[in-house]
């Protein structure tokens, strides 16, 4: 529309001109070397326009012919600069898809095409470590360095290159200069601030973080919680040398993550040790309702040394009160209570959390409570049974490894603030050594049984080794395992034979029709009860004898159990154990399998 309005008016002009000069005619006359030329004003004017189009034309013409050169040359140079992105587009591809020999011929095609163009280092450089070239890579590093707009990813090249060869201390040069140079870059910063909290240097990475924020491209949230972290590291560090600088750290570290437990806990054992004990209860009381951790309770329970643990109890239950339907606060009140020695009321708080899987320090807690009570040491051994089996308890867990407290860093990456509180995978099944143990209890031999747990994952490898070469185990009724010589008068029990746990109420043994009692002990060499290198002895032994003797007899696979029956078969009341006897009297067995 807005064309169509400007055609209007140019139009509009020219007739406007054309009528003018046709409402004043006149004459224009040209003297020149005896020449006299005379015409209309009209036609002179026509004149004119008509050669300067011919001028125009001409020097137009002239124009191209002159650049023609140029404009070969430049025809020339796009063509090749097609050819090279469209190298450059399949090298990238190559190296996407890991083919190694295609990147590096679209490199090197690349790199003829279109000389030092910063992508094509690039290209240059990830085909290099993709064919496992470190040189030729780290020589495309330190040529992008030679560029401004290549330099920090140069820096980052060499940076990996030198976290591969281990050359951690170039690495975290390479990273410091990035940072100088774009303080925004998250790797560089992320690696420096791993490299001083190596060295503990939290106020130097304080510094580094606040640069970053700076620059108003780090996400305020994320940049809060590592400030919290990194204070918190500081007050756990200077909390000797500097009491009020670790109080103040903590009291700004708790304000920015009021969720970090560690940040919390800390604040209130330092306002607790400058005597301000109602504002550290103050502390801990909201932090314990914002996150219920047992860092959290150890602190508010053991705010004032010296007290009774009476008083330790009342400060535990006023903490139940504050979160009356969480776990964590019956685990902690019912800790208290037997220390208080009242072991009807830890009972009382435990038994909500007998119905399903109780982690193991409720199964030994109950122990401990078993142990003074009326059942005796039937009971005890049977909650030990159950926590050798029983889920593993929450832990601070950061890269696959499980710590009793909090760090700042990862101790396998470096990461910053990696640590977090949560349940440990469990294993789809019980360990052969946590089998063990249950029969070791049985028997009365609670040391041996804590041999056998401790040397669980050492023996993890053996049983690897020894996958090859099966070993039958089966359990006699008094519960003792069968493992080693053959016995000539004995036949071998079926191979598809698989004993399963009976079920045991109210003392009485109970075993599932498809199921049947175990047959008298084939080759059978009792285990020693009482021995204290049972742990070491039973795998090494068990894997020379199947070496031995494995022409001599049949091999039978000795099924290992679902974790349907890795449960402890439990349907009576854990403390009431059903009628049990003296140490000296034999005690009501359980059949079990023992797997090396």
């Amino acid at each position: 529309m807005i064309r169509i309005l400007w055609y209007i008016v140019i139009i509009a002009i020219l007739a406007t001109g054309a009528a003018w000069l046709a409402d004043r005619p006149g004459d224009v006359a040209v003297v020149w070397q005896g020449y006299r030329i005379e015409t209309s004003v009209a036609v002179a004017v026509l004149l004119v326009l008509a050669v300067v189009v011919v001028a125009l034309l001409a020097w137009s013409v002239l124009r191209m012919i002159l650049r023609t050169p140029d404009l070969l040359g430049s025809a020339t140079t796009g063509r090749r600069r097609a050819r090279g992105f469209t190298a450059l587009s399949r090298g990238m591809i190559a190296v996407g898809s890991g083919d190694a020999a295609m990147a590096r011929r679209y490199a090197l095609e690349a790199g003829k095409l279109l000389g030092r163009e910063p992508m094509t280092l690039l290209l240059r450089a990830q085909a290099a470590q993709l064919a496992g070239d470190r040189k030729t890579a780290e020589a495309a590093f330190n040529a992008m360095l030679e560029q401004p707009e290549t330099r920090v990813l140069g820096l980052r090249g060499l940076y990996v290159e030198a976290r591969r060869k281990g050359d951690l201390a170039n690495a975290f040069i390479f990273a410091g200069k990035a940072a100088q140079l774009d303080p925004a870059v998250g790797w560089a910063n992320e690696a420096m601030l791993e490299h001083l909290g190596a060295q503990r240097r939290w106020r130097e990475a304080l510094t580094m973080l606040e640069r970053r924020l700076a620059t108003g491209r780090m996400d305020r949230d994320l940049a809060r919680r590592q400030r919290a972290v990194l204070l918190t590291a500081d007050a756990m560090d200077s909390a000797d040398a500097d009491p009020d600088g670790a109080l103040d750290a903590a009291r700004q570290a708790a304000k920015l993550a009021p969720d970090l437990v560690p940040a919390v806990a800390l604040h209130g054992r330092l306002l607790s040790r400058q005597g301000a004990l109602r504002k550290a209860a103050r502390v801990l009381e909201a932090g314990w309702k914002q996150s219920p951790h047992p860092e959290i309770a150890a602190a508010y329970i053991d705010m004032r040394p010296g007290d009774s643990a009476l008083d330790r109890l009342d400060r535990a239950r006023n903490l139940q009160r504050l979160t009356p339907g969480h776990a964590e606060a019956r685990i902690i009140v019912a800790r208290t209570a037997i220390d208080a020695r009242e072991y009807d009321r830890a009972r009382a708080m435990l038994e909500p959390l007998l119905k399903d899987r109780p982690p193991a320090r409720v199964c030994l807690m109950m122990a401990e409570i078993a142990e003074h009570g009326p059942a005796g040491s039937g009971a005890v051994r049977e909650w030990l049974a159950r926590a050798s089996r029983a889920p593993r308890d929450p832990g601070w867990i950061a890269d696959g490894v499980v710590s009793d407290h909090w760090e700042p860093i990862s101790p396998v990456s470096g990461r910053l603030d990696a640590f977090v509180w949560a349940t440990p995978t469990e294993l789809l099944g019980a360990h052969p050594a946590a089998w063990a143990s249950e029969d070791v209890i049985a028997d009365g031999d609670e040391a041996t049984a804590v041999g056998y747990l401790q040397g669980a994952e050492a023996e993890a490898d053996v049983t690897t080794r020894s996958a090859g070469k099966v070993i039958e185990a089966t359990v006699a009724p008094q519960g003792e395992a069968a493992i080693g010589k053959s016995a000539p008068t004995a036949a071998p029990p079926p191979a598809a034979a698989v004993v399963k746990p009976p079920e045991r109420r109210d003392g009485a043994e109970k075993s599932s029709a498809a199921s049947p009692s175990p047959p008298a002990t084939v080759g059978a060499e009792p285990r020693p009860k009482g021995d204290a290198a049972v742990t070491a002895g039973l795998a090494s032994k068990a894997e020379a004898r199947a070496d031995e003797e494995a022409a001599a007899r049949p091999r039978v696979v000795a099924s290992r159990p679902q974790p349907s029956e890795v449960v402890f078969p439990m349907a009576y009341a854990p403390d009431d154990p059903g009628p049990v006897r003296d140490d000296d009297e034999a005690v009501q067995p359980i059949s079990r399998r023992i797997n090396l």
